[in-house]
């Protein structure tokens, strides 16, 4: 039991502790297992040895990203993409198969080694592109719908590729006939599943969901994609495919959504531990003293990027998207590694090949991350072009915003974007909202809104789109970083202007408004308010206390929130309070000619001993958010006083009568 428990107890140390540093360093996980399959493996420590076991739950991890894929396919999805898809997806591996099958021959490679060799490095890796795209917000751009597509295509791809690969390791001379029945045995199989499968796919998650269970129901997804995996490996074919098309069936079903969550934590799970065993298959020794290994990462990643580059242009895409595409896909994927497993355990490929390509591919995907961090750079070295559209983008910006005076910048036109803009003209207030989905401005630009294209945390983007005459900056999407530089280009430009950003938790607050925001709004915090005062509501507690514990928790958080401005209806506000007159209260003074206060500073003025907070002055429509004491009042100035109603009379008294 001990000598069992033993290499478990390492994996999971070393997992969890490579995994913590690459999230601290905001890389993919994935990179961090591979690593640890090195480290750990038989060609390094030694710690866990290679194993039947081991393997086959790296198999039932490869069976779970598969049934993923499946899931995601969707034939509307694939008919809106077709171009992309089927037109440059399917250029892009056919014809990286192609060279990498004439290069891999002439080094002696056989042709079927050299056709699983082209597929698997005509991969790229999904997990890592999808997530850096999401967090550069280019999914919508142009070359991230590019580069999703050929994604698609690659998942597609594999499919054909897991089936063929037995095949080709039987004898010469029954190769093709062991290809044409694996042909044949697929499309019956699959056939069988899709057509037939569907309707009872459909009918069978009827009964489960109605038992209303969910252990039922993870236990029945748990039974469907391992047993329909079965089914196509006792028909010859892969656990793969059978998973990809379990993954299919439960698609079209009203319970993906629901299957999709139920299953991550299995798939993440045992996908890492397949990424550990192909990083056990790695002699970092190779990597490290074989040349071949660099000749091959360089030769790899140039020539698919400058590959993909060159079939992006042909299907019209101008230089920098075309450079973009070929840049980020440039690297391998974890469907590379599926596939040459996969060809290890047919013996279509030499240990001694083998070895310093997995160190490439390896290489390559820890590459990936930084190749695309850098590159803009990039493509503004090499691309002539692309300062031009650059410029034309500005010019556009500038056009629009021309007109604009006095009006409210926002920086992404989501959903909270377009909200925001509603309230904003309502008040006849004049907005220009930026965002860099074309699909989103071309539908917003049709209906007379004012959006245009532009990424917000540019500070030529900012500058064209009226940075100078604006009253204030909103940051309406939830990401710190870029909010973090849009501030700093305010900073630099104009420091006076009001910025307010939205986050998603409260913990970026105090670094955000240390950066210079005016105010930083936290969706949790917000929600958490409502549903407290709801819940208050409902279970009969007065609403005039409900306000006041809200507008109680919002002086906490919110600094321009502190106290209020009177009204006539405050008087009934708290009818339970007899002391409402005690409460503190927003009061705005103008600074009129003549007034005593006038070139005297906050601290000589000794407005604290009146028990008066002075919370904010607006000076020439810009706001600053808690003056100094060594602020120097000026006529015409608003100062925004916080106290009683006692103290800020006598306040207001001292400022303009001294």
């Amino acid at each position: 039991m001990h000598a069992t428990l033993q290499p478990v107890l390492v994996l999971l140390a070393t997992a969890v502790l490579v995994v913590v540093l690459f999230r601290h360093l905001k890389q993919p996980p994935l990179l961090g297992y591979l690593i640890v399959g090195v480290a750990i493996g038989p060609h390094a420590f030694g710690w866990v040895r290679e194993t039947q076991q081991v393997h086959d739950l790296a198999e039932i991890g490869v069976v779970f990203l598969m049934f993923s894929i499946g899931l995601e396919f969707s034939l509307p999805k694939l008919r809106s993409m077709r171009r992309t898809v089927l037109g440059l997806g399917s250029a892009q591996v056919a014809i990286t198969m192609l060279v990498v099958m004439g290069a891999s021959l002439l080094l002696g490679v056989s042709w079927q080694g050299a056709l699983v060799l082209g597929g698997a490095l005509a991969m790229s890796s999904t997990a890592i592109l999808a997530k850096l795209l999401a967090e550069r917000f280019e999914l919508n751009s142009e070359h991230g719908r590019q580069i999703i597509g050929i994604l698609l295509f690659q998942d597609i791809a594999v499919v054909p590729l897991l089936i063929v690969i037995p095949a080709l390791a039987a004898p010469a001379a029954d190769l093709a006939t062991s290809v044409g029945w694996a042909m044949i045995k697929a499309a019956a199989v699959l056939t069988i599943l899709l057509f037939v499968g569907q309707k009872v796919m459909r009918a069978w998650f009827h009964v489960v969901a109605r038992a209303k269970s969910s252990e039922l129901f993870v236990l029945n997804v748990l039974l469907v994609t391992l047993g329909v995996a079965y089914i196509t490996e006792l028909a010859g074919l892969s656990l793969a495919l059978g998973a990809f098309v379990a993954g299919v069936l439960i698609s079209e079903t009203e319970y993906r959504y629901q299957v999709e969550e139920d299953i991550k934590p299995f798939r993440d799970v045992l996908l890492g531990l397949f990424f550990v065993t192909i990083g056990m298959l790695l002699d970092a020794r190779v990597a490290i003293q074989n040349v071949w290994v660099l000749v091959i990462l360089v030769a790899l990643v140039v020539a698919k990027t400058f590959l993909i580059f060159g079939i992006a242009r042909m299907f019209g895409s101008t230089a920098g998207v075309a450079l973009r595409t070929g840049l980020a896909l440039g690297a391998c994927g974890e469907f590379g590694f599926v596939l040459l497993a996969h060809a290890n355990n047919a013996k279509l490929l030499s240990p001694d090949f083998l070895q310093p390509v997995l160190a490439a591919m390896v290489l390559s995907m820890l590459a990936a991350p930084f190749i695309i961090q850098r590159s803009e750079a990039i493509v503004r070295r090499f691309s002539a072009n692309e300062w031009m559209l650059r410029s034309m983008q500005i010019h556009n910006i500038a056009v629009q915003s021309m007109a604009a005076n006095e009006h409210v910048l926002i920086c992404g036109y989501g959903r909270s974007g377009q909200n925001l803009a509603r309230f904003l003209e309502h008040e006849k207030v004049a907005v220009i909202a930026l965002d860099i989905d074309p699909e989103r401005i071309r539908e917003a630009a049709v209906a007379g809104e004012h959006v245009v294209f532009g990424d917000a945390a540019r500070k030529e983007v900012l500058t064209a789109a009226g940075l100078m005459r604006a009253r204030a900056l909103v940051v309406t999407y939830s990401d710190t970083a870029s909010a973090l530089r849009i501030i700093a280009h305010v900073q630099e430009l104009r420091p006076g202007l009001p910025v307010v950003v939205r986050t998603h938790e409260d913990t970026d607050i105090d670094k955000l408004k240390t950066a210079g925001a005016a105010e930083v709004v936290a969706e949790i915090m917000e929600g958490s308010l409502m549903l407290a005062s709801t819940t208050l509501m409902l279970i009969g507690t007065p609403l005039n206390r409900v306000l006041r514990r809200i507008r109680e928790t919002r002086e906490h958080h919110y600094h321009l929130f502190r106290g209020f401005f009177r009204g006539v209806t405050d008087g009934r506000d708290d009818l339970t309070d007899e002391n409402h007159a005690q409460h503190p209260r927003l009061h705005s003074v103008m600074v009129t000619p003549g007034a005593a206060a006038i070139g005297k500073t906050f601290a000589a003025l000794n407005l604290v001993a009146l028990h008066v907070e002075v919370s904010a002055v607006r000076r020439r429509n810009v706001r600053t958010v808690e003056p100094g004491p060594d602020t120097v009042i000026d006529e015409g100035d608003v100062v925004v006083m916080l106290g009683t109603e006692e103290a800020v009379a006598a306040a207001e008294m001292q400022l303009l009568q001294g």
